[in-house]
């Protein structure tokens, strides 16, 4: 039968400490050896405990580094939610606020894409946000910036556009096929290359770092949703299901 560490502590510590020295630190070596030995024995009769207490142990981690990310979000809200840069889509009186940080060049992000687009759609009450967050290359950096100069020469539609696009487009991005990009939907390819050196553009990208290092976000793609933060991929279902928990809190 399961049993915890106290019993074979107490058990140890009475058969080689007297009642009256309970201090670890005053063991003497033999005493310490026999209670060292003690617990060896315990656990190789009993090692089912270990896996006990590498499971509270995990629980307690997951619990402070909860309450340690809705401290984060708090005290980021205003960057993360309102920042007055980033596309904002889905519904925009939604009760959830859903923030994507992604890297087009990002396979998990790519995966993402199709189940955070059917979450908002068939969801129908959930805001989203997505954060330009370059951070696989060359290539990635190209998107972004791509992306934002988009949205900042043809507006919010253009971003969805092309944010789509480059979530679905497969080979080696560079000025040619970038240009093509914005050609086949419409959009004034020269001036939209023309502007994706430019500081506005810079400063966006500058900004969505920076609040990624605030708020320790390292890889992608990572949500915000509500006060919860989401490093890494999460299903559909996943996150239906955090929807639904937030809810009815």
């Amino acid at each position: 039968m399961k049993r915890s560490f106290l019993p074979a502590i107490a058990m140890a510590m009475s058969l080689t400490v007297p009642a009256q020295a309970l201090d670890l630190g005053e063991m003497t070596s033999s005493e310490r050896e026999a209670f060292r030995a003690e617990i060896r024995a315990y656990l190789l009769d009993n090692p089912e405990v270990i896996f006990e207490a590498v499971a509270v142990l995990e629980e307690r981690q997951a619990e402070e580094e909860a309450k340690g990310d809705i401290d984060l979000v708090r005290a980021n809200a205003d960057a993360l939610f309102n920042d007055g840069h980033s596309w904002v889509g889905g519904n925009p009186d939604g009760d959830i606020t859903l923030v994507e940080f992604l890297d087009y060049r990002c396979g998990y992000c790519r995966r993402a894409f199709a189940d955070v687009t059917q979450l908002v759609a068939t969801d129908g009450n959930i805001r989203f946000v997505v954060k330009e967050f370059p951070i696989l290359g060359e290539q990635s950096t190209l998107s972004s910036r791509f992306a934002i100069a988009t949205q900042q020469i043809a507006g919010d539609d253009a971003y969805k556009a092309v944010h789509d696009g480059l979530m679905s487009f497969n080979g080696d991005l560079n000025e040619t096929t970038l240009r093509r990009l914005a050609g086949s939907m419409g959009y004034d390819a020269d001036a939209i290359i023309a502007h994706m050196d430019s500081d506005q553009v810079s400063q966006v990208i500058t900004a969505n770092r920076e609040l990624g290092t605030a708020m320790k976000i390292s890889g992608t793609p990572s949500f915000i949703m509500s006060d919860q933060v989401l490093r890494g991929y999460v299903p559909l279902d996943g996150m239906r299901q955090i929807v639904q928990d937030i809810r009815t809190q």
